[in-house]
C-alpha cells in the first residue's frame, strides 16, 4: 500500500494531473505545489520543478518554483522560530548532547549553510527545523536560503527543460541524469560531513569533561 502511494507521488504523471486539476488557480497552483515540499519532506522537489517547467516553460516554471520553495521554507522556519524555539532551548539546556548540536548549528557560517541548501536532495524540513529552533540570525538564514534556492531551482529548471527537449534529442536525457546524480552524491557527502563534524565536537567535549573529572581529586 505505502509502496504504491510512494510510486504514485514520485511519478511525473501524478504531478501533471494534480497541476491540471488546479489549473483554474493560475500561478497559485505551481507555487503552492512547490511550497508543500517544505512541509512534507517525502515530496520530491525535483519532480515538482520538472512538472512546473513542463507545464509553464523554463522561465515561469523556474519563477513559480523558486517563489513556492522560498515561501514554504520561510513559513516553516518562522513557525519553529516563534512557536517552538523557547521550549526547545529549555529542553536543550537540560540535555548536553542536544545542546552541543544546537551550538554547532548556531556557529555554522553562511557558506556552509549555502552549500547545504544548494543541493536538491537535502531535506528542507530538517534544515528549517534545525535553524528555526536555534539562535541563528533570522535575516542571515532567510537571505542565504533565498540565494541558494535561486541557484538550485535554476539548475533543476535547466534539467526540466532538457527533459522536454529530450523528445527531440535523447542526449538531453543523459545530461539531466548526470546532473541529478552528481548533485545527489554531493548532497550526501556534505550531509555526512556535517554529521561527522557534530560527532567530532561531541566526542571532544566528552573527552574534555572526563579529563576535568580525573584532575578534580588531584587538585
Amino acid at each position: 500500500m505505502l509502496h504504491e502511494i510512494w510510486k504514485s507521488i514520485t511519478s511525473l504523471d501524478f504531478w501533471l494531473e494534480l497541476l491540471n486539476s488546479f489549473k483554474h488557480l493560475g500561478p497559485l497552483a505551481p507555487i503552492l505545489l512547490t511550497a508543500l515540499e517544505s512541509f512534507i519532506p517525502p515530496l520530491p522537489l525535483v519532480a515538482i520543478v520538472l512538472v512546473n517547467v513542463a507545464a509553464h516553460g523554463i522561465f515561469l516554471g523556474f519563477l513559480y518554483s523558486w517563489i513556492g520553495t522560498c515561501v514554504g521554507c520561510t513559513i516553516v522556519f518562522l513557525v519553529f522560530r516563534h512557536l517552538f524555539r523557547d521550549r526547545f532551548l529549555r529542553f536543550s539546556d537540560r540535555h548536553p548532547k542536544v545542546l552541543k548540536a544546537r551550538k554547532w548549528v548556531e556557529k555554522t557560517n553562511v557558506a556552509t549553510l549555502f552549500m547545504l541548501v544548494l543541493f536538491p536532495f537535502t531535506p528542507s524540513a530538517f534544515v528549517n527545523f534545525a535553524f528555526g529552533v536555534s539562535e541563528f540570525s533570522r535575516r542571515k538564514y532567510l537571505l542565504t536560503i533565498y540565494g541558494a534556492k535561486l541557484i538550485m531551482i535554476s539548475l533543476l529548471a535547466a534539467v526540466g527543460q532538457s527533459a522536454v527537449s529530450a523528445i527531440h534529442n535523447p542526449w538531453f536525457i543523459l545530461i539531466s541524469i548526470g546532473i541529478l546524480v552528481v548533485t545527489y552524491f554531493l548532497s550526501k557527502a556534505v550531509t555526512k560531513l556535517k554529521i561527522d563534524k557534530v560527532n567530532e565536537v561531541h566526542s571532544e567535549t566528552e573527552d574534555t569533561s572526563e579529563e576535568s573529572i580525573e584532575k578534580a581529586p588531584e587538585e
